[in-house]
């Protein structure tokens, strides 16, 4: 199923702010500015990849796109529904079709469970999904789905899963409702490279078959190339670049992207010696005091005054780039 113009998630200038308390007693010490006025589509069928680097607010932005986490401004909204104000029956709903896949799977799974017990709880949660006479044939299905043998795997504990079995029981788990998103927050990071292209072509396949919608969050930007339609790129909790994969990635209009993609190792040894590095000077500004302007101006080689009094705005049709000066085609 290819992605269709129709948005099934809609962010809308989502902030999260959390307090920092003083030294003192009752006193406040400011606030961390984690995801600082974000928006963007998801359409059904599409995958969009979300990179930066660590700390920068992707997988807050995760939590917050599940309603694990209330925002402080702004909205997620799945259909006519505003995700962080929904409740009672209407949450139970948006749970439904909204599913993540958590970064470590050492520990997103319950080791006092086994996969059959993990597996069948969705089901206990939302018992109208699925008769309960069916439910264990589900389960089954599942694990086939995801190249786990039912007969072998079924009764067995975490503890007696590799990583990326562990990975692969994680997305059963989320696709056990039929979601019409995923969240995959780092799903590959804990992993070894080969079982990460084995999960990565394992939600490849999932997408193709079931038209199931991904936001790919991670910081390995060639694993992001690999299953992504689209790039956001996060900076200090802002988006500064968005657009389709292949032109984001030949030509990136940022610095900042362009200092991430030149980082990424290169296989081939021809033409490794001519690549230019860009190496950036210092470190990523607090989040509790980002700089004023462009957020990415005290590390950025073309700075100007322009940038530190002047907030770029994300604009551009299709392909967008927060940036007074963007970037030429290399």
């Amino acid at each position: 199923m290819s992605a269709t113009d129709d948005p099934v998630l809609r962010v809308d200038k989502l902030v999260r702010h959390f307090p920092v308390k003083g030294r003192l007693p009752f006193t406040s010490g400011g606030v961390v500015k984690a995801v600082d006025g974000v928006s963007f589509e998801l359409r059904r069928g599409e995958t969009l990849g979300v990179v930066g680097e660590s700390g920068c607010g992707k997988s807050t932005l995760a939590r917050m796109l599940v309603g694990l986490e209330r925002p402080t401004s702004g909205e997620v909204r799945f259909g006519d529904a505003v995700v962080h104000t929904a409740r009672g029956r209407r949450l139970r709903e948006l749970r439904r079709r909204i599913q993540i896949v958590l970064q470590d799977p050492y520990t997103s799974l319950n080791p006092r469970r086994t996969v059959r017990d993990i597996l069948l709880q969705p089901f206990e949660i939302h018992p109208d999904v699925l008769d309960r006479r069916h439910r264990l044939d589900r389960v089954k299905e599942l694990l086939d789905l995801v190249g786990l043998d039912p007969s072998l795997h079924l009764d067995r504990f975490p503890h007696q899963f590799s990583g990326g079995q562990r990975q692969r029981i994680g997305i059963a788990r989320a696709l056990a409702l039929r979601p019409d998103v995923i969240i995959c927050d780092e799903p590959v990071s804990a992993l070894d490279v080969s079982v990460q292209a084995q999960v990565v072509n394992l939600l490849e396949r999932l997408q193709r078959e079931l038209g199931v919608a991904y936001v790919f969050i991670a910081h390995d930007l060639s694993v992001v190339r690999h299953i992504s339609d689209r790039v956001a790129v996060m900076y200090l909790g802002k988006l500064v670049e968005t657009g389709p994969e292949a032109p984001l990635y030949d030509a990136p209009q940022h610095p900042y992207t362009r200092a991430l993609l030149s980082a990424v190792p290169v296989p081939e040894p021809v033409g490794r010696a001519e690549r230019k590095r860009i190496l950036l000077t210092g470190d990523p500004p607090s989040p509790v005091d980002p700089p004023s302007g462009c957020r990415f101006r005290t590390r950025c080689w073309q700075a100007s005054e322009t940038c530190a009094h002047v907030e770029p705005l994300l604009t551009g049709d299709g392909r967008s780039v927060a940036c007074h000066y963007p970037l030429p085609a290399p």
